[in-house]
């Protein structure tokens, strides 16, 4: 008797607990972590960083923020049929910077990304990250958005693949935990 009592006094502090986290993880947070250089410098391969899924439930995504996102099902196509490195077919999530906003057209000239004809100050971005590729123009769509890596040059990314509906996007990067 005594065995099934303490069988079912961790079963009560287990279960809850397992619940609790379920329900955290789905609706509020989330653990993730970058396998590529594709955010460089700003992320490091490996960083770990917690996701927030509350935000935008409120507002809508801004320019500048950093965000995890199902990419559109053409992507997981291409990812199957052409590998990307640094990048495994289990990692279907991935993490960018929002660039565009929807409604704005959008080019990339000579290192430079234009929205609406202005160049866009990326801080983030060193010059030796600048893109060496041509992009545009092109206008997004409305309810979508284009997402970069700030390592422009060493990122399968929207000038690669195209826009990403606001459904989406999963939720905000907001804090590293590791290292």
């Amino acid at each position: 008797m005594d065995g099934k009592r303490i069988f079912r006094e961790i079963l009560e502090v287990i279960i809850p607990a397992l619940i609790l986290f379920l329900v955290i993880r789905a609706f509020l947070f989330e653990a993730r972590y970058v396998p590529s250089p594709s955010m460089h410098p700003t992320i490091m391969v490996w960083d770990r960083f917690l996701v927030e899924k509350v935000t935008y439930r409120f507002r809508e995504p801004k320019r500048g923020e950093i965000v995890v996102f199902r990419p559109p099902a053409q992507v997981l196509k291409m990812m199957k049929e052409i590998p990307v490195p640094n990048t495994p077919l289990q990692t279907q999530d991935f993490i960018k910077r929002i660039i565009g906003l929807p409604g704005e057209t959008i080019w990339i000239r000579e290192g430079t990304v234009y929205i609406d004809g202005q160049p866009l100050a990326e801080d983030y971005i060193s010059p030796d990250r600048q893109p060496l590729y041509e992009y545009g123009p092109v206008r997004i769509p409305e309810g979508h958005y284009l997402m970069l890596g700030d390592n422009r040059n060493h990122s399968w990314d929207g000038h690669n693949w195209g826009f990403v509906p606001r459904k989406n996007i999963i939720g905000r990067a907001f804090w590293r935990f590791w290292p």
